[in-house]
């Protein structure tokens, strides 16, 4: 199987590339350049793909269907990198695997406050990946499942990280791409999983506290970890991108 791997900036390529036996060969796309890895017969492609959703959805779709035309399409996108998480399901240092890839300030503010795009009549604002490869990845890594929100104002205040657990309760984590490299995928009806690792809070900038290295690190570990259950993994699995959430059964790693 192909699998794409969309990150914001080469640091997080990066980080998923240590995991993975090397050394990369470079193929230059208009998108930008794929670093490639075979784990015969596997193959992993990484991309750094542009911090926020926008890019990350262009340089995304683009490497998909540079795929699609050369007859060996990918069978599965994963957006990884680091991200804020909400304290204190998701501490420095910890990893978080998405069930829920949802866009956070996709809509318009009323006076009664945020309204989705989905309540003004059109658009999807939540894909979901598939959920026994969530339910293997998270037990193979240790990662906490549940909501990733993407956003493309990173939050710097008490008051909006408040606002966005009242509106999502189930967040653990925010991010900047998750979405975009979602809505790419979907418009290839491939699957789509996101991996973050926590390198700081969600709330007041605090730059001294984050540990971006530590979270590169456990990025790093994580891939590591998630390899063989995405080279395992049945991607004819059937799954609805847009299926609505329904609750964890009692065998899912976490459960809200």
């Amino acid at each position: 199987m192909r699998i794409l791997v969309a990150t914001a900036v080469p640091a997080e390529r990066d980080a998923v590339a240590r995991a993975l036996p090397g050394p990369a060969t470079e193929v230059r796309l208009p998108a930008g350049t794929l670093h490639h890895f075979r784990t015969s017969p596997h193959e992993h492609d990484l991309l750094a793909a542009g911090v926020g959703p926008a890019l990350a959805a262009a340089s995304t779709a683009a490497a998909l269907t540079a795929a699609l035309l050369t007859g060996r399409p990918y069978g599965l996108v994963v957006s990884a990198g680091i991200a804020g998480g909400f304290p204190p399901e998701a501490p420095l240092g910890s990893l978080v695997l998405a069930d829920e890839i949802t866009a956070a300030d996709l809509g318009a503010e009323t006076p009664d406050g945020f309204v989705p795009v989905t309540d003004l009549g059109f658009g999807t604002v939540t894909h979901r990946p598939p959920r026994g490869l969530v339910r293997a990845a998270a037990t193979a890594t240790g990662a906490r499942a549940g909501t990733v929100l993407t956003v493309s104002t990173v939050t710097g205040s008490a008051a909006r990280a408040s606002a966005l657990r009242a509106r999502h309760p189930r967040a653990l984590a925010e991010a900047m791409e998750g979405f975009g490299v979602a809505e790419a995928a979907a418009a290839h009806a491939t699957p789509v999983l996101e991996l973050r690792a926590v390198s700081n809070p969600v709330g007041p900038r605090d730059r001294a506290a984050w540990r971006i290295g530590d979270a590169l690190s456990a990025l790093t570990e994580a891939y590591g970890k998630l390899t063989p259950v995405l080279e395992s993994w049945d991607p004819h699995e059937p799954y609805e991108s847009h299926e609505p959430h329904q609750p964890h059964e009692p065998d899912e790693p976490h459960e809200h």
